[in-house]
């Protein structure tokens, strides 16, 4: 293989493998009989031309191994993809649905709506798209309704480890009853 050739394999493996990559790694991947100098020279020349015409991307040195990186100077426009989006907040109606989800479980969207006295198609959509609820499967009945759960992301936001750390209905109750 020509010198070039052999030059764009290591780009493309190090653009596939985003883990750092030893030259002893590089060559046995690329199976040519090539000094570990002649590799790092190629390297050395990629390190280079990244630099010289200031691309997204650079290769950078760990020790002993290489990895593809983007370029630092354009870190905030990447922050800016990667930022998780963020999820709109919960209405009332929402957070009532998760609530009896959350204690019910698992459970249909008829015996939520039957608990509600309203219907909570929106809600349990908008559950679904911020994962804080998934279809646990079906009920063996007429209609085989979907069954609802929730998920760790909703033990991630509450700050929970399990369902059993909820707190229980009876002691809500019994503050809401003094309150009034």
């Amino acid at each position: 293989m020509r010198r070039e050739e052999i030059k764009s394999i290591i780009e493309a493996i190090m653009f596939a493998y985003s883990d750092p990559i030893s030259i002893g790694e590089l060559n046995n991947i690329i199976n040519e009989e090539l000094s570990r100098k002649e590799i790092e020279l190629m390297l050395n020349s990629l390190i280079d031309e990244y630099r010289e015409n200031n691309r997204g991307i650079q290769i950078i040195k760990l020790e002993d191994k290489y990895q593809m990186t983007t370029n630092k100077d354009y870190s905030s426009f990447i922050k800016k993809i990667l930022e998780p989006k963020k999820k709109k907040s919960l209405s009332q109606a929402t957070l009532e649905t998760l609530t009896i989800i959350a204690y019910k479980q698992p459970v249909t969207k008829v015996e939520v709506e039957d608990i509600r006295g309203v219907k909570c198609d929106k809600a349990i959509q908008t559950l679904l798209e911020n994962e804080l609820i998934i279809e646990a499967g079906r009920l063996d009945k007429i209609g085989k309704p979907i069954i609802y759960k929730t998920t760790n992301e909703f033990l991630k936001l509450l700050s929970i480890e399990t369902l059993e750390d909820l707190p229980l209905l009876d002691d809500y109750e019994e503050n809401n009853n003094e309150n009034n």
